[in-house]
């Protein structure tokens, strides 16, 4: 049995929060690299004698870092976080979003509660990890490219596997207002290609027409969509408590005058836990097969490419999850939530390890331009991250 003593903090060391505002301040939206980030915790971890492995992307623009305090020791709990950002172009910004700037009770700047406050404040929390010496290994596993689809946390579990770690507890530290969530829905998203034939539009008969066909396939997702609204599973919690399917963005056409030859189709699932995402896929699969004959007749090259594009899954954490019983001893709360963003939790949780999201921040604020965190979260992530160091096994 684990015990811990949970002690309030009214604010933030001055230590957590100078390694959020360091985070802040280091460019990793996803399209860059996050290697300086990366570096950065790196070397404070070695300089503390904290043993750390990396994994790397196919052209090692950026790394996973995975740590081990207390290598050796049973059990073991691994704090998670994502080191990517989304962009911040054409958004109405006060502050730099690479300032940090603190002001009115919050730390501003693009990924302050998306997620660099909760991996500023566990790397902050090293020093204090090391002296209290809990009887089980803490691990880092910080990842990339989360927020365009989950790649890099693939590598480091894969990575994990291969090296026979095998972590018994994770706590995924995204924004849910310090509050432990217990779900959230998948994000599964694919991309359509669609192969016509071009001619001048006063032809239409000899040509096969992309963006048509890719209407046609669009017109099968919303009418999924309507009958997942209308008839589909549900689950209490959810803020839309069944299963969504959208159309995102529909490209093709070069000019008002040329049947268009080729067309792409952006759409996505958002499952409940538990869903048949696969079935739900098949269905458009099968609505774009039953157009090909047609399409054919005119030109045998016609037809419809799939592509994943991201694959997140669901996450579900049953109600005496060993990590929530955790996380609720050392905020001294029963409260849970469910959440409507997608996380990495789901992968963590199908390596074997009893999972759970909470973080400090919002994620109304995540994503937003002059996006922050309060510092009254800040401390309460450090508050609970002390106490954690402060656990103890008891009969």
């Amino acid at each position: 049995m684990l015990a811990a003593t949970v002690r309030s903090m009214d604010h933030p060391s001055p230590d957590a929060l100078a390694w959020a505002q360091r985070l802040v301040r280091l460019d990793t939206r996803s399209d860059q690299s996050n290697l300086a980030l990366i570096e950065c915790i790196a070397d404070h971890l070695r300089g503390l004698g904290v043993d750390l492995r990396l994994t790397w992307d196919d052209e090692r623009r950026k790394a996973n870092l995975f740590a081990t305090l207390g290598a050796g020791k049973p059990g073991g709990l691994v704090l998670s976080g994502h080191t990517d950002t989304v962009p911040w172009d054409g958004q109405d910004w006060r502050e730099d979003p690479l300032s940090g700037a603190v002001r009115d009770g919050r730390l501003y700047g693009r990924g302050s509660a998306d997620m660099k406050a909760f991996i500023g404040t566990v790397v902050a929390s090293t020093r204090h990890f090391l002296e209290a010496d809990p009887p089980f290994a803490l691990h880092y596993a910080f990842s990339y490219d989360e927020e365009v689809g989950g790649f890099g946390v693939r590598h480091l579990l894969a990575d994990l596997r291969d090296a026979g770690l095998a972590p018994a507890l994770c706590i995924v530290g995204e924004p849910t207002d310090m509050t432990p969530a217990v779900a959230h829905k998948g994000v599964h998203r694919w991309r359509c290609h669609v192969h016509g034939k071009a001619a001048h539009s006063s032809l239409t008969p000899m040509a096969v027409n992309a963006v048509e066909a890719a209407a046609r396939v669009a017109a099968a997702v919303a009418g999924l969509a309507d009958e997942l609204r209308a008839s589909g599973p549900r689950q209490d919690g959810f803020d839309v408590p069944y299963t969504t399917a959208a159309v995102c963005r529909i490209e093709g056409g070069i000019a008002d005058n040329i049947v268009p030859e080729s067309a792409r189709l952006h759409y996505e699932f958002r499952d409940l836990p538990g869903s048949d995402v696969d079935a739900l896929q098949r269905r458009i699969v099968a609505a774009a097969s039953a157009l090909e004959p047609a399409m054919k007749a005119v030109t045998p090259q016609a037809g419809f490419r799939f592509e994943s594009t991201a694959s997140m899954p669901a996450f579900r954490a049953a109600a005496d999850e060993p990590v929530l019983r955790l996380v609720q001893r050392l905020l001294g709360s029963e409260r849970t939530t469910h959440v409507a963003f997608g996380t990495e939790a789901g992968m963590f949780q199908r390596q074997g390890m009893s999972t759970v999201v909470c973080g400090p921040g919002s994620i109304n604020q995540a994503h937003q331009a002059d996006e922050y965190v309060s510092l009254a979260q800040l401390a309460r992530c450090e508050a609970m991250l002390r106490a954690l160091a402060s656990v103890t096994v008891t009969a």
